[in-house]
């Protein structure tokens, strides 16, 4: 969906210096349910953990099928080759932009935490992109950053209609001393526009919505220099109808032996907005499979302007056209193709005006398979191999360290070092993590919170410490806290932390 930060031209400032919303662009709307930055990466305790694992499962399919659906460029063809490595590393951008070109800065590739969560392990000062959502970081030295996508849905109450959002909204954790400046990608094509449009982010803490300047702008990013880290997001207002670059979804509903019927979602290549599709596609009555195919629109998609879908053989499509905003996916809507006869058939998108395509894919039966069963099963198979260690393994390894000289004696309990590690790899759900796992009560952690420690790490240390000095002698070493932290729900960057921690030893 993005590309690289090129050459940046003058500074635009928002006009507001203080960086606050007025009156009249803040509507003055909470965040949903009061939710701050601590919480909004947070699923609910009535979360099941099944659709969290489905929700990896899906993001795990399109990885595997190019990483996401909003970074493919190539075109569809007949034999619908697959992107090679070199391909990959390009970004797509329209003909209109001239900028699809490879990356200025180091790319990196973050690894996949609990609940959405992103994680970046950067070893020096430098710039880098992340490979998955096109985020640039520019930091002074060692440092994690964790960071999720956000819903536009939840946020953008924060503005009226003089404001837009022009990208994803993100929740980014990290040390803003260290973290000096973040690059946004946004969906806008600036060819012969770029005077026409002034950038800006969208700033939410302590529930209120503040508008700050942006330091720059490219033709695929908007640079912001780090005040302090909540929900971020880039905004934009324009005096003409903005020109987007767009992608169509497909999915296709599961269970009807002798019909096809499938939904065709038009989006902004957004991925707060990809992110709102499949959770509405995932949290429908009917089940519904992704059909891969190229989804970059061939043509920009302008603001307020209507949109048809077409097939070249006898089906039925509803509604006859839809209107193109950046209003939330649920007041999008989408449309719906259904069809008796069997595949091949093609679909086309074009304007409703002037008839010229803007999308366009071959649906053939071999994409309308649906083994999903097969490869999920195959996939948790995999996933249980690879990041578990079971309660015998861990057994044996524990006998295998004890010194057996004098009969069997146990295991030595974990250093402050080690639980300091823990700490710092523990996310936003320690406080549940310690409840359902460590057999800590809310009174003990509220006390922890409430002392005069305020470093956020040593609550952290604390509560693992007060773990620690409750087990018998011997009883609180690595095997222990692992077997103990040993569920789906427990972040995987501290299971593999433990894990290594038995290897070392």
């Amino acid at each position: 969906m993005v590309g690289d930060m090129a050459n940046f031209g003058e500074a635009k400032q928002a006009e507001d210096g203080t960086g606050d919303i007025p009156p009249s662009d803040l509507k003055g709307i909470e965040i949903e349910n009061g939710n701050t930055s601590s919480d909004s990466t947070e699923s609910s305790s009535g979360e099941s953990s099944e659709e969290e694992a489905e929700e990896e499962e899906e993001e795990e399919r399109e990885s595997e099928n190019g990483e996401s659906c909003a970074k493919q460029f190539s075109q569809e063809t007949d034999k619908e080759p697959k992107a090679t490595d070199s391909e990959n590393s390009l970004k797509h951008c329209c003909e209109k932009c001239q900028a699809l070109q490879r990356p200025q800065y180091e790319l990196v590739t973050p690894r996949k935490i609990s609940k959405g969560r992103l994680l970046l392990m950067l070893e020096d000062e430098g710039v880098y992109e992340c490979s998955l959502t096109g985020l640039v970081f520019e930091v002074s030295q060692k440092v994690q950053i964790r960071y999720c996508i956000l819903s536009w849905s939840k946020f953008g109450t924060y503005l009226n209609d003089s404001w837009k959002f022009a990208g994803p909204i993100f929740d980014v954790d990290c040390d803003p001393s260290i973290l000096k400046s973040i690059q946004f990608p946004h969906s806008l094509c600036l060819a012969d526009r770029e005077s026409e449009v002034k950038f800006s982010v969208l700033h939410v803490k302590n529930n209120q919505g503040l508008i700050e300047p942006s330091v720059d702008h490219s033709r695929n990013h908007i640079k912001w220099s780090v005040s302090s880290l909540s929900p971020v997001g880039p905004i934009v207002q324009t005096t003409k109808p903005a020109e987007h670059h767009g992608v169509v979804l497909v999915y296709k509903e599961v269970g009807q032996p002798d019909s096809y019927s499938f939904r065709v979602y038009l989006t902004s290549n957004n991925d707060s907005d990809i992110n709102d599709i499949r959770k509405e596609v995932r949290t429908s009555k009917k089940r519904y499979m992704k059909i891969e195919k190229p989804p970059i629109c061939q043509k920009l998609l302008e603001e307020n302007r209507k949109y048809r879908l077409i097939s070249d053989s006898e089906g039925d499509i509803t509604p006859e056209d839809i209107q193109f905003t950046l209003a939330v996916v649920k007041m999008k809507g989408y449309f719906e193709a259904f069809f008796e006869q069997r595949p091949p058939f093609k679909l086309s998108l074009m304007e409703a005006d002037s008839e010229q395509t803007v999308w366009s894919a071959t649906i053939r039966e071999r994409d309308c398979v649906d083994n999903s069963a097969e490869k999920t099963q195959k996939r948790r198979e995999n996933r249980k191999r690879s990041s578990s260690t079971s309660e015998e393994e861990l057994a044996n390894k524990r006998a295998r360290w004890g010194d057996e000289s004098d009969g069997p004696r146990a295991t030595k309990d974990m250093t402050d070092q080690q639980l300091m590690l823990v700490a710092k790899c523990m996310g936003k759900e320690w406080k549940t993590v310690a409840i359902s796992y460590l057999d800590l009560t809310k009174l003990v952690l509220e006390d922890l919170i409430e002392s005069k420690e305020q470093d956020l790490t040593m609550m952290k240390f604390n509560m693992l410490d007060l773990w620690r000095r409750r087990q018998p002698k011997g009883e609180a070493g690595v095997t222990h806290l692992l077997m103990k932290l040993n569920h789906n729900d427990v972040p995987n960057e501290v299971i593999s932390l433990l894990q290594d921690m038995l290897k070392n030893k």
